[in-house]
């Protein structure tokens, strides 16, 4: 028999076979964030002083040049990954992200807009070559029945570090001394990372992949037609490219939200991604814990009903415009929440970001289990093409219907039909499947 939730959880939060990668990957993509929100940020109150660009045309085109290595490098990070031990890998992606951080602290101290710009897309890079490494190597270190407990944990992090990071960002932005403040700060967690990355335990290249030529356009396309050419990873894809997209789509407009419908400030913003982000960790801890066999199949498509229901809901409860009195900074976080709907809202975001962990961590389990060993690591890499591809492709129509005069409500209906054709489509077609993974762990176990 399995052991009970919670104790596989501690005792894979206290092994080294799991560990020292939950570590780096959590700082890792906590210091993604924070260099990346606290440039931003200060690039966009201090927007004279480094350019003459416009603050919003800044904060666009650090965010396109942070996805930019995602559609270029990531079937070339795929294959490095598949040819060498992953635990290498990391190593020397964390000995990337300190040479990282040296860069943008020489932005910082010539005061160049394009040597920070240019830090930004090469965080993106360092992201682009850990992704494939971080989901590859769980089935590596795990047994079969801990896989779901692995990403959930590894989910429930990544959106927490995330928060953090954003959070922190923030912090170090508004310091006195901005620049070398973000240095210190972005440095020590860079060093941290790569002191965890060295307890990673090995994890080998399988044999078949070492003769496989490195390429990176080439590889690409093969690895787009090896996703046609199989469903289900096919249809795994589709599922978490789709909560990605929902997720970018649905964060991008909380300022908006709390601001013009809830007369929030900065400090609401914040409430509202904490909101968020609780609840994509604890759907994704959920996972771990609903029944398995029968039921278990049902768990995801559960989820993905719940991004639609909660996300009309959201859209019911979202007002026009705040009727109160607000001033140039906004509702604090208790007068803002005396605001009404206000806590039907954050429900709505919290049980969103819920559904989606329930949704997305059995759709990762099923890509690492029926993904060969020898084309695993490419495999993450696809994924992360088309997941980036999904969150380019939402952004920008949002972007245009919002341009255009539409409401959040409209968009946020939008997303919830547009979920109802994509995310329960593909639970429900991947039910079985999700059974037959699911069924197999638990008698090996």
């Amino acid at each position: 028999m399995a052991e009970a939730p919670h104790h596989a959880m501690l005792q894979l939060l206290g092994s080294r076979r799991f560990l020292p990668l939950f570590a780096t990957q959590f700082l890792g993509a906590l210091n993604d964030n924070v260099l990346k929100a606290a440039t931003v940020i200060l690039l966009t109150f201090q927007t004279a002083a480094w350019t003459s660009l416009d603050a919003g045309v800044l904060a666009n085109l650090a965010g396109g040049l942070f996805i930019l290595p995602f559609f270029l490098f990531s079937a070339l990070a795929g294959q490095l990954a598949d040819r060498h031990d992953k635990a290498l890998i990391a190593r020397r992606v964390k000995a990337l992200e300190i040479l990282i951080v040296l860069v943008a602290g020489a932005g910082f101290a010539l005061h160049s807009l394009t040597v920070l710009l240019g830090a930004i897309g090469l965080l993106g890079l360092h992201s682009t070559f850990f992704g494939p490494v971080k989901y590859a190597i769980l089935p590596q270190h795990l047994n079969p029945h801990e896989l779901t407990a692995g990403n959930a944990l590894i989910e429930a992090g990544t959106f927490i570090a995330i928060l953090a990071g954003t959070i922190l960002g923030g912090v170090l932005a508004a310091h006195p001394k901005a620049g070398p403040a973000i240095f210190a700060g972005g440095l020590a967690i860079a060093l941290l990372g790569y002191c965890t990355s060295r307890a990673i335990p090995p994890a080998p290249a399988d044999p078949a992949a070492l003769n496989a030529p490195l390429q990176a356009l080439g590889e690409t396309w093969r690895s787009l037609r090896r996703l046609a050419d199989d469903e289900t990873i096919r249809l795994a894809t589709l599922g978490i490219s789709w909560f990605w997209l929902y997720g970018a789509v649905l964060l991008a407009q909380i300022p908006a939200l709390a601001r013009q419908a809830l007369g929030g400030g900065e400090s609401s913003v914040t409430l509202m991604l904490t909101g968020f982000t609780l609840g994509v960790s604890a759907g994704s801890i959920l996972c771990t814990r609903l029944p398995r066999r029968t039921w278990a199949a049902l768990w995801p498509l559960a989820g993905a009903l719940g991004l639609s229901v909660f996300g009309i809901d959201l859209a019911l409860t979202t007002p026009a415009t705040h009727t109160g009195v607000i001033g140039e900074q906004g509702l604090d976080i208790a007068r803002m929440l005396a605001s009404p709907g206000s806590l039907h809202l954050m429900a709505d975001l919290l049980m969103i970001g819920a559904c989606g962990g329930l949704f997305i961590v059995p759709l990762y389990t099923l890509m690492q289990a029926h993904a060969s060993q020898s084309h695993r690591s490419r495999t993450i890499a696809t994924n992360n093409i088309v997941n980036a591809l999904f969150m380019v492709a939402g952004s920008g129509l949002a972007g245009t219907a919002l341009a255009r005069g539409a409401h959040l409500s409209s968009l946020f209906v939008t997303l919830a039909i547009g979920n109802l054709a994509g995310a329960v489509w593909v639970g429900w077609r991947l039910r079985h499947r999700l059974l037959r993974d699911q069924s197999a762990p638990e008698a090996a176990a």
